[in-house]
């Protein structure tokens, strides 16, 4: 896949003019980009760890590398972190140094650590040696949805092990010419969709804002390969609906990428029938990198995201942690991952890091079933996602797929709520879109569809759902002060 294998960027050890980055308007080749990086690389020296100030930008992007290239494990910082989030993270890895463009200017929770910043005009200098193969690369802090965030650390070698599976998985190369815009402080945005196209040799064309028109303009120029969340899928079907320029440049593209979430079967369908393309859908963590994805050359089929990368182990455990050996798409079980992609564990948090392991498998805490032909369908999470209620385990992302179905749903988000008779009752906060509709008519509409047992006993209709900065939903956050909050007026 690599010049070599051992060594994280190696096109970067021998650039050419070749854009290697583009942020909005503002493009670094790779010579460019070695150079700014060599120049950070020296400055950074030999500190342990360094954080970056991950705003979509040039800079940040000569910062992330060059600090990489010094051997330090870096943490991505999100700009949009509040105080008390942001002063957690700063003391809880301890960097440094923190780098940011030219003019950046540090909150107050990094008044007390040294700041450098960073510029692309500099002569620069060159790359120093190679770290060493198994040292820290990354510490990606978790989002803190049941807790204060923890730092994730993630080697280099878990990195490149990983990258190059999903390279071949996707036959990904040096022509290819990635359209994102998504953060650079998680999984999804840094180390897919930044050092995966750098590491290929091939050119990112980070949008820094996403905007349908923006993708389109990309796909229907050189861009080859679109990265995104549910929720940029819903806006882009959205307007290729009403445009069919847009829809054209997404049938241009040679794969169409959707994680970080589950992409309803019901925008798989439509997209489809707008551009003549089908989304491949993959599954990953913090944790564990990328765990599994739907192939190049696989089967697209909506609910899905296909079979383990290369390298990764993946079995499903009953809740008497006992092995599922049945692939009958109905027996779900949690998700148990294995291999080089694992994270080495949570800093400053050994208890944490033991509890989550069992016999050397990661627990991740997602719940999946198995097709026959070893494709994995995840239905949610352990925590939020499993609704026990009469007796039977009700998958929210279940009855979720089929209430978009309705043409009145907008949006929705299924939750389990006590109840003295069923354990769990189900409740389903909607978004209505264009259509009038009522409660009884949408219970209907999932019974009409699935098993009585799995029908909403509530429907609260809101105007919005709450989400994070890659989409996903925050289902903690929903409960009646929050509907009530957020209620729909009609």
């Amino acid at each position: 896949m690599c010049a070599d294998s051992a060594v994280l960027l190696p096109k970067l050890r021998e650039p050419d003019e070749s854009e290697a980055v583009r942020f909005g308007t503002h493009g670094l080749s790779y010579a460019r980009l070695a150079s700014v990086a060599g120049e950070v690389a020296a400055r950074v020296g030999g500190a342990k760890r360094v954080a970056v100030w991950a705003d979509a930008a040039p800079e940040n992007c000569a910062a992330l590398v060059g600090a990489l290239c010094a051997g330090a494990a870096v943490v991505p910082l999100n700009p949009k972190l509040g105080e008390r989030e942001l002063e957690h993270i700063v003391t809880d890895s301890e960097p440094e140094l923190v780098l940011g463009a030219t003019g950046f200017s540090a909150p107050s929770a990094l008044s007390h650590v040294p700041v450098f910043e960073v510029s692309v005009e500099v002569a620069g200098r060159e790359l120093p040696e190679e770290p060493a193969s198994d040292s820290d690369a990354l510490i990606v802090y978790t989002s803190g949805t049941t807790g204060m965030p923890k730092g994730v650390v993630l080697s280099r070698k878990a990195i490149r092990s990983n990258l190059d599976a999903v390279a071949r998985a996707w036959e990904w190369t040096a022509t290819d010419v990635l359209v994102h815009a998504l953060p650079l402080f998680h999984v999804h945005g840094l180390i897919l969709g930044l050092l995966g196209p750098l590491r290929v040799g091939g050119t990112l064309r980070h949008l820094v804002r996403f905007e349908p028109a923006g993708v389109a303009d990309q796909l229907a120029g050189s861009g080859t390969m679109l990265f995104g969340v549910p929720t940029m899928y819903r806006r882009l079907a959205d307007d290729a609906e009403r445009d069919p320029d847009i829809a054209r440049a997404l049938g241009r593209a040679r794969l169409l990428v959707s994680g970080s979430a589950a992409l309803p079967a019901v925008e798989h369908r439509r997209i489809a029938r707008l551009t003549g393309q089908r989304v491949v859908e993959r599954y990953g963590m913090s944790e564990t990198i990328m765990n599994c994805g739907v192939r190049a050359s696989g089967d697209r089929r909506p609910g899905y995201v296909g079979t383990p990368f290369g390298g990764v182990e993946l079995i499903l455990v009953d809740d008497s942690g006992s092995r599922i050996t049945v692939s009958d798409d109905e027996t779900v079980g949690e998700i148990l991952v294995s291999g080089p992609n694992l994270f080495r564990e949570y800093l400053n948090r050994p208890e944490d890091t033991r509890a989550a392991f069992t016999d050397g498998w990661f627990r991740t805490g997602d719940m999946a079933t198995r097709a026959p032909d070893g494709y994995i369908r995840i239905v949610g999470r352990r925590a939020t996602d499993m609704i026990g209620s009469g007796g039977f385990r009700v998958g929210a992302g279940e009855v979720e797929n089929v209430l978009l179905e309705h043409e009145a749903v907008s949006e929705v988000a299924v939750t389990g709520e006590y109840d003295p008779d069923l354990g769990q009752r189900i409740v389903a906060w909607v978004v209505p879109g264009r259509a009038e509709v009522s409660e009884r008519e949408l219970v209907e509409h999932v019974v009409g569809l699935l098993s009585s047992h799995k029908r909403p006993r509530e429907v609260r209709f809101v105007r919005e759902l709450p989400r994070n900065e890659l989409g996903k939903i925050q289902k903690g956050k929903l409960d009646r002060e929050w509907g009530a909050l957020h209620a729909f007026a009609g």
